[in-house]
């Protein structure tokens, strides 16, 4: 439809998106007077409103003579119109220390990414987190200190897990190195539970070299390691669902977002999240009631995949907000944000 506007018709428009993206109120044809880089009247910017509504394009919320952009018309902006800013160097040192993972769980990693486009966004972030029930390919003990080692799990979709965990104080270094020969002999191949599983089997039959240090490095990784054991299904991480109440006016607009969270509460949520990011390369623009999930609460969604090593989709990180999100500077954050993540888990 883009190419159906004049230069006339789509510098309007374009200006009343920005002012209603800006605003959130009605756009009337004075303020776009105002804006306008040509010498047009109030009265013919009426016209071209005029005609931009009777394509679907605009609509009045009320008797007022201002205009807002329908879902469509959001759409065509979007598609047509719309230039996506850049990240500032400082933006993006920002968000990958945000992401950095040493010694932090990739849980803690992912819930900091989502608190980070929360809040560079002012909407609600969130991150389907993958699941972590694969088999391991890489065991690793390292000393950070005295009586604290790190533990690096790989598995093989290329997921980086760190954590730290509390070993007796002395330990060699050497000790360690026997730890990680032996459980990678071990366990690599077989999923974390099984992992746990095989080993404390061996431990208490007593069919293992191991001296009673080195048992007793190996206990404390397996219970770091099982206290997730419940997220292996994957996670719906949101932060920031505050930010969706901010632009409540009516007590219709609150009973859109009190759907909206009670669709983010759902695991088929996360799994159809996942589903449709996985269709599409980049980042994915849902406006109102073209998402599937949260199509009757009004919001858009701009969401983006995170890939493993053999760029595989196993996770996704986006933000959701009022459709009158700022749609220029949210989709290279979520972009930039996305990439990061998967340079991490890869």
């Amino acid at each position: 439809m883009i190419t159906e506007l004049n230069q006339r018709s789509r510098e309007i428009f374009r200006l009343i998106v920005d002012a209603y993206v800006a605003t959130g109120e009605p756009v009337g044809s004075r303020t776009i007077s105002r804006r306008l880089g040509m010498a047009l009247s109030p009265a013919t910017i009426r016209n071209v409103m005029a005609d931009l509504e009777e394509q679907g394009l605009l609509y009045a919320p009320h008797t007022s003579a201002g205009r807002i952009p329908t879902e469509a018309g959001l759409r065509l902006f979007v598609n047509g119109l719309l230039e996506i800013g850049s990240l500032s160097e400082d933006e993006r040192g920002s968000i990958e220390a945000k992401c950095a993972s040493s010694g932090r769980s990739l849980q803690d990693v992912l819930g900091e990414a989502s608190t980070l486009l929360s809040g560079l966004s002012h909407c609600a972030g969130l991150v389907v987190a993958p699941k972590t029930d694969r088999p391991l390919k890489h065991i690793e003990f390292v000393s950070l200190a005295p009586g604290r080692a790190l533990v690096v799990l790989v598995n093989e979709d290329g997921l980086v897990e760190n954590r730290v965990i509390e070993v007796p104080v002395g330990v060699p270094a050497a000790t360690l190195q026997m730890v990680s020969n032996f459980l990678s002999a071990k366990l690599v191949g077989r999923t974390l539970d099984e992992a746990r599983q095989a080993v404390l089997r061996e431990i208490e039959d007593q069919k293992t070299e191991l001296d009673e240090l080195s048992q007793r490095v190996v206990s404390a990784g397996l219970a770091t390691w099982a206290g997730s054991s419940g997220q292996n299904s994957g996670q719906l991480i949101v932060r920031g669902q505050a930010k969706l109440l901010e632009d409540v006016t009516a007590l219709s607009d609150l009973e859109r977002v009190r759907a909206l969270f009670e669709a983010l509460e759902t695991k088929e949520t996360m799994l159809r999240l996942l589903d449709a990011t996985g269709k599409g390369d980049g980042v994915q623009i849902f406006i109102g009631a073209e998402n599937v999930l949260f199509g009757h609460s009004g919001c858009s969604l701009i969401i983006s995949p995170f890939q493993n090593s053999r760029e595989q989709v196993i996770g996704a990180i986006g933000v959701i907000g009022p459709t009158r999100i700022n749609y220029a500077r949210i989709i290279p954050l979520v972009d930039y944000t996305a990439k990061v993540i998967s340079r991490l888990v890869g």
